[in-house]
């Protein structure tokens, strides 16, 4: 009976003992899945995140790591855990395992000076054309190859810094998500220069993503349980209206046409 009795306590005992804290990171200015706010990675990925790992017995310590491509190059190198949402793409998924359940689908757009649209009924419309991306962008496995082998990127580390540099006429396009796209272009108070174009780019899906280490591999089925438990209980949708209507709250300076925007 006493064995019996501490066969038992070991077993409740046993997901306390692996219980670790993990590190995670995101995407630095696409409100509302994650950005940084005061020093802090904020977001309802970040939130999501941390409360299906706590579930787990697991402790998250959310990063504050700069730029969106040196989040991704610290969980490839094996110094962060967890990425909180991001598109899964085959480069991604050789040393990252992704959830089946998405946590929010994104659909993507182009957006333009109002005054120098760019038509787009085919892809081949923008062969040559001068295009925006984020450090560690990725928009599809086929979006990602047609602009390394057709259009000219130009590389920023920050949202801000491609608002920017549209408004001043230095690119031609952006492609962003449409809902991130609707609250940044509102808080920076460009609605009336830069305008969304007719056409969809792809719609793409946002997944919490971990690093390939066995442990943390086996947590996915997990994970995507309580994904889509979210999804139907309606829980992703309004953390989806809480974290914009957060964004928007938060005080901001708005950028100038004649900022820097390297």
């Amino acid at each position: 009976m006493k064995r019996a009795a501490l066969g038992l306590l070991l077993c409740l005992l046993a997901p306390a003992a692996l219980a670790r804290e993990l590190l995670a990171c995101g995407h630095p200015s696409y409100p509302p899945v994650s950005w940084h706010s005061q020093g802090q990675l904020v977001g309802l990925a970040p939130q999501v995140a941390r409360e299906l790992f706590a579930e787990l017995g697991h402790e998250v310590r959310l990063l504050v790591l700069g730029n969106w491509k040196r989040c991704l190059l610290e969980v490839k190198r094996g110094r962060v855990d967890i990425v909180v949402a991001a598109y899964r793409t085959r480069e991604r998924e050789a040393w990252m395992g992704f959830s089946q359940s998405p946590l929010v689908a994104d659909p993507i757009l182009l957006f333009t000076r109002r005054d120098r649209p760019v038509r787009f009924d085919d892809w081949d419309d923008l062969r040559g054309l001068t295009v925006g991306l984020l450090l560690g962008d990725s928009f599809g496995e086929r979006f990602d190859q047609f602009a390394a082998r057709h259009l000219n990127i130009e590389w920023v580390s920050s949202g801000e810094q491609n608002f920017i540099k549209l408004a001043q006429g230095r690119i031609d396009f952006m492609p962003v998500g449409l809902y991130s796209w609707t609250l940044q272009n509102r808080r920076f108070g460009y609605d009336q220069l830069i305008v969304q174009q007719p056409g969809e780019l792809v719609t793409e899906h946002y997944y919490l993503g971990v690093r390939r280490e066995p442990s943390l591999l086996a947590l996915l089925p997990h994970l995507d349980q309580r994904l889509r438990e979210l999804a139907e209980d309606g829980t992703l949708r309004r953390l989806d209206e809480h974290y914009s209507a957060r964004y928007l709250a938060e005080p901001h300076r708005m950028p100038s046409l004649y900022d820097p925007a390297p």
